[in-house]
């Protein structure tokens, strides 16, 4: 079953809490007041991570914090939520215990990263992400970009805390090469290796030779077209399979507006206006646990349907990059564009 992102709203803290106190010894675990007043103070930092099947989703992990004006974790720090603060502090990160071992924290850690980065870029204050954690758990936040700051000074349980941080500052991102001097062409061959390392590798469409006819073929006894190769987030460096090799049609279709020309992603390929020449699209069906990844954002409400129907918005789930295609609220179709998704090589 598919995993999606989401704000964690208002109805699903008790479900939170409940995770919380599964996951946490009694002297470790926030009260429930705590969690309604993260959620209700700071609800962008709330995240979720969603188990769907049809029109049903289910809340099986999470991580929430607060802003603090302090460079470094103090009990204040974690008790106190101050608006537009640099740094980002990270409370708990907690998966269900019937969801352990799937790599669901791994990929709700990666996918919260990726939202602070991009709302950095995008002019929020964030400079950092901190987080206290016991030692075993050090090489998941290590693996994660995390670096190790020392003993914590917070005390909250019997056992001791070790502060980690990660800086968002663009001055320390791994675009900037090192200070010292290297041969020439090493930088860039790291920066490669640390960017492709297991990831596949997306190829647009307008790369392929023959369109395409390159990523498809019929089904077997039938005229329709699937995708041959898997459909990958176009976004280098991400490369989230999105969805599996021949689960998806192709089909002519008129295109949609998916979002204002004046708020047109230049990572993504624009799309014809509505009612001019139809546009090929990648049809998936029955359900969104056909798809390996997927993010969905709230019904559009200015945004709808060629059925008149309000428009959710599909984006790849671990880095956030959108809409790539659409769905109808409460649907069973789900509409990738053809243009604006990545094929694997």
């Amino acid at each position: 079953m598919p995993i999606v992102y989401q704000p964690v709203p208002p109805s699903d803290i008790e479900a939170a809490y409940a995770i919380e106190i599964a996951g946490f010894p009694s002297e470790e675990a926030a009260s429930l007041q705590a969690f309604q007043y993260r959620q209700r103070e700071a609800p962008d930092l709330f995240l979720g991570a969603y188990l769907t099947e049809g029109d049903t989703r289910t809340l099986v992990g999470y991580v929430c914090s607060t802003l603090s004006p302090s460079p470094s974790l103090t009990h204040e720090s974690m008790s106190t939520h101050v608006p537009s603060s640099p740094s980002v502090c990270i409370h708990s990160i907690c998966v269900s215990a019937t969801h352990r071992r799937k790599r669901i924290a791994v990929g709700l850690l990666k996918a919260y990263i990726s939202r602070l980065e991009q709302a950095h870029i995008d002019g929020a204050p964030y400079e950092r992400i901190l987080l206290i954690t016991h030692e075993e758990l050090r090489p998941l936040y290590e693996k994660a970009g995390f670096e190790f700051v020392g003993p914590s000074a917070v005390v909250h349980g019997s056992r001791p805390w070790f502060e980690m941080r990660r800086v968002l500052e663009a001055s320390s991102s791994v675009s900037s090469p090192p200070s010292q001097a290297l041969p020439p062409g090493i930088w860039e061959a790291l920066q490669r290796a640390s960017t492709s390392r297991n990831r596949p590798v997306a190829r647009r469409l307008s790369s392929l030779p023959n369109g395409l006819d390159d990523v498809s073929e019929l089904a077997t006894d039938t005229s329709v077209s699937v995708n041959k190769v898997d459909l990958l987030c176009p976004r280098d460096g991400c490369g989230s399979i999105i969805l599996k090799n021949g689960v998806a049609t192709l089909v002519e279709k008129e295109s949609v507006q998916l979002e204002p020309p004046e708020r047109q992603n230049p990572l993504l390929h624009p799309l014809p206006t509505p009612g001019a020449p139809l546009l090929k699209w990648w049809r998936v069906t029955p359900n969104a646990m056909a798809f390996e990844n997927i993010g969905f954002s709230k019904p559009v409400g200015s945004q709808v349907s060629p059925n008149g129907k309000k428009l959710q918005l599909l984006l790849c789930a671990e880095c956030d990059l959108g809409p790539l295609g659409w769905c109808e609220e409460g649907g069973t179709e789900f509409w990738l564009a053809s243009n604006r998704v990545g094929y694997r090589q």
